[in-house]
């Protein structure tokens, strides 16, 4: 099985034999439901889809119902895709017992949303400089943008204020510390995208 899903339930820290402390992220990963298996024929690929999350029947449009109906499950918040070439059943449980401890994975999830910020904040740029030359009000300005009179326009990419965050980030080789199979929770080092309770794929 390739990855999950999983909740980022939040932050720790976990200390080595050696006496070493190592910030750490929780994630309860799974439990997912098999929703839906794609094969060559029938779908021209081979997958799997996995639901996670309970969601409320009042709170599910009819289309997903009956797609959760057939699978044999109750509604669920989360579906995410997984490229497989394992057999798997309709309806089958996928938990934490996936992952060992040891390992490394790669979580992918949607980085918090800022709104709109000026270029300090969003590319780390140094601002103008100091209250210098009559100027009091543009510490934080980008400063020049274009070139001089060619090619007399601005290029595009231009790293400029606007909307940051709410991205799609995935952090590659995190270290599986500890799992917790009986309540299907895993303890990975370093940090992962988004709030506390938002939802990420875990990719073996």
């Amino acid at each position: 099985m390739p990855g999950i899903i999983g909740k980022k339930i939040g932050m720790t820290s976990l200390f080595t034999p050696d006496g070493k402390n190592i910030p750490c992220t929780l994630i309860e990963a799974g439990p997912c439901v098999v929703t839906q298996v794609k094969t060559i024929e029938t779908d021209g690929y081979a997958a799997i889809q996995l639901g996670y999350g309970e969601k409320k029947a009042k709170n599910t449009n009819k289309p997903l119902a009956g797609h959760f109906a057939k699978a044999g499950t109750t509604p669920k918040h989360k579906l995410v895709e997984f490229r497989t070439d394992e057999v798997y059943a309709t309806g089958s449980e996928i938990n934490a017992t996936l992952f060992e401890e040891g390992e490394f994975v790669d979580v992918v999830g949607t980085s918090k949303g800022k709104g709109f910020q000026g270029v300090v904040k969003r590319y780390n740029f140094a601002g103008v400089g100091g209250q210098t030359h009559g100027q009091h009000n543009r510490l934080r300005h980008p400063g020049s943008i274009g070139a001089c009179s060619w090619p007399s326009r601005v290029f595009k990419g231009m790293r400029m204020a606007g909307r940051m965050g709410g991205d799609r980030v995935k952090i590659q080789n995190l270290k599986v510390l500890r799992v917790v199979a009986d309540k299907n929770l895993i303890v990975v080092s370093g940090s992962v995208p988004g709030s506390r309770n938002s939802y990420v794929v875990l990719e073996k």
